[in-house]
């Protein structure tokens, strides 16, 4: 992984560079180690950018020994782990109400934590205190920039403490 820093706000962001699926995988697998109760991740980024991988890597950090696959055609996908992992894809809503259906409130207010693929889809009904992260395509084949942005005070620290263990 290649650290960029804080192209935006030292408060708000910071950037990096993974250049293979399993650099991704064991991104999301640290960071899973910071994870806590009620926490929710929106993921956003074109199709095969990296989401579903990023997921796999939660997963694992989180104890689960499941093969994460995309929710795309049933919306949602529970997994047991020292935190339950609800895995969300959004794609296939068409407006939040289809999202309200399914009763999401349970699950991004109960004692897991949320992954929401395609989440920008669904920004006016997730909460304030939200982590959000991009994946970007790059020229190299398999090099995935990643940008996370949180929202809300309660990932402040996480993400700095979790932004020193990925420096080189």
């Amino acid at each position: 992984m290649i650290y960029l820093g804080c192209p935006l706000s030292k408060e708000s962001s910071f950037e990096l560079v993974t250049s293979s699926p399993e650099e991704t995988v064991e991104l999301g697998r640290t960071i899973a180690g910071y994870l806590m109760k009620g926490d929710v991740i929106s993921l956003s980024g074109q199709l095969g950018a990296g989401k579903t991988v990023f997921s796999k890597g939660i997963a694992i950090g989180l104890g689960i020994d499941d093969n994460i696959i995309s929710p795309t055609f049933i919306i949602l996908r529970t997994y047991q782990g020292r935190l339950p992992l609800y895995h969300f894809d959004a794609y296939r809503i068409n407006n939040t109400e289809e999202f309200e259906e399914i009763g999401y409130k349970e699950f991004l207010y109960g004692g897991g934590v949320s992954l929401i693929e395609w989440g920008e889809k669904i920004q006016k009904i997730l909460p304030e205190d939200i982590l959000e992260i991009s994946f970007y395509y790059q020229d190299k084949l398999n090099e995935r920039k990643i940008i996370f942005k949180e929202y809300g005070s309660k990932w402040k620290d996480r993400r700095k403490e979790w932004e020193k263990s990925l420096q080189p």
